[in-house]
């Protein structure tokens, strides 16, 4: 699923990168920040993901025959195309570990290479950390209010076609800890769960029939559907006789699943029929339509649900639908550069940079990162970005630089990590962030500042540029 041409990339990125390469500018050093404007889901943080995948595309990214013909029938010029054959990104990228606890304006990721490198691989950087980022957020939100109980992404149907194979690896980024999709489960090492489908129990005229051969065919990890016709009166009398006839037989029923109705009621009522069957360790899993809003409800409920079954509002990033992630030019060919706007938000930070996230002695989040040049170790004081007379010391706290090189010359340099692990680290990260950034009703502000170096730089520019206008 990480076969990905050089194509993989909108048509303007060509048209520029033939105009760079006509004009001699083909070897010209540039600088791109990633970032994005706006937390999704009106929360107080996001879950940075997509990285490993992105590392991995464009170690390999290439136009192959196929490709350049193609971009021959399209106008591309002969020698153009000829540069393209032996096209492969060389260039540095520095980046926030993936993972990480991130937040709006500062960079998370900088590409440093020549200006047609830097600008072919933006689309595809944009595809891949844009939606895995959003996935990865929704899914650590679900598991913040999930607490200990089991969580499955069940998404791949209503996902948007072969997103769900990269909502399935961000959904674990974000703490979930199976998966219905398969192809996802193989390439990622992810473990892979799944019940039945109500079609199953219609094609029997019997449901006990239908439970009976299902528990046959998977006696070590069997769950059954108890909603079909009539769950307290039918689904689960008859999963309950399935679970005791596995017991003579010295197998367990797993446990059944609720895809319908009051979830909570029926849960309720459920787990009342199978404990005093004696079945205490058969497991409730529900599904259907749930979020984090719904889950939260059904555990405070105390609805006694074990698995929740996430699909299609965990797979699309439902309510969002995407994260607003850039790609902004900050230097190039040995000099810093802006975008000056209208919009004071939508003024870009010129050059090189390190970014800083301010901790106090117990090694907690104090609710800021800082922004500084590249060559800066720390940052004293930070300045709110936009608005000029705001501004924090940071002389008291510990400073974590956050951007790390990645890779060099195409080459990767950090060692792959299991989605298990880089999940882990997310959780670390997450619980060094204070409560107040977490709750999903009005969260706390998380603090970016630039430091008072980068403000001066930036100040410089937009002051040249304003005499040439």
């Amino acid at each position: 699923m990480n076969n990905f041409s050089a194509t993989y990339t909108d048509q303007y990125q060509l048209a520029m990168a033939q105009v760079y390469f006509k004009q001699g500018q083909k070897n010209h050093s540039a600088i791109f920040d990633y970032y994005f404007r706006k937390l999704p889901f009106e929360g107080g943080y996001a879950v940075f993901a997509g990285l490993e995948n992105f590392l991995e595309v464009i170690s390999e990214f290439r136009f192959n025959d196929e490709d350049i013909k193609f971009l021959e029938s399209q106008g591309f010029e002969d020698d153009f195309l000829k540069y393209l054959t032996n096209f492969r990104f060389t260039g540095k990228i520095y980046s926030t570990a993936e993972g990480d606890i991130v937040f709006p304006t500062r960079p998370i990721l900088q590409v440093e290479a020549n200006i047609i490198e830097a600008q072919i691989i933006e689309t595809l950087l944009l595809n891949l950390l844009n939606f895995q980022t959003l996935i990865a957020t929704k899914a650590s939100r679900i598991r913040l209010v999930a607490g200990d109980s089991g969580l499955l992404d069940f998404g791949l149907r209503r996902a948007q076609a072969s997103g769900g194979y990269f909502a399935t690896r961000a959904a674990m980024i974000g703490g979930f800890n199976g998966t219905s999709n398969v192809v996802a489960a193989k390439d990622f090492d992810i473990p892979v769960s799944g019940t039945m489908a109500h079609s199953f129990i219609q094609s029997y005229d019997d449901e006990l029939e239908a439970f009976r051969d299902f528990a046959k065919g998977r006696p070590k990890d069997c769950v059954l559907l108890v909603d079909t016709y009539n769950t307290l009166k039918s689904g689960v009398p008859n999963a309950i006789k399935v679970a005791k006839e596995m017991e003579a037989q010295g197998e367990q029923l797993l446990a059944i699943r609720l895809d319908s109705g009051d979830l909570s009621y029926f849960a309720k009522e459920s787990r009342k029929l199978l404990d005093e069957s004696g079945l205490e360790y058969v497991k409730i899993a529900a599904s259907n339509q749930l979020d984090e809003y719904v889950i939260k409800s059904l555990l405070e409920q105390q609805a006694p649900i074990d698995i929740f079954g996430v699909g299609t509002n965990l797979v699309t990033g439902d309510p969002d639908g995407a994260l607003d992630g850039v790609y902004k030019l900050a230097y190039s060919n040995s000099k810093p550069r802006i975008k000056i706007s209208e919009s004071i938000f939508k003024i870009t930070l010129p050059h090189k940079k390190q970014v800083f996230r301010i901790k106090d002695d117990h090694g907690k989040c104090i609710g800021a990162d800082a922004i500084g040049l590249y060559h800066e170790n720390r940052v004293e004081e930070m300045f709110h970005p936009f608005e000029p007379y705001k501004s924090m010391n940071l002389e008291k706290y510990h400073q974590e630089a956050l951007l790390h090189k990645v890779m060099e010359n195409g080459e990767i340099l950090i060692d792959k990590r299991s989605l298990k692990e880089i999940s882990d680290y997310s959780l670390t990260r997450l619980s060094e962030l204070p409560i107040e950034y977490k709750r999903f009703n009005n969260p706390h502000i998380y603090k970016i500042g630039i430091s008072e170096l980068l403000r001066e730089e930036r100040e410089k520019l937009i002051k040249s540029y304003k005499k040439r206008m």
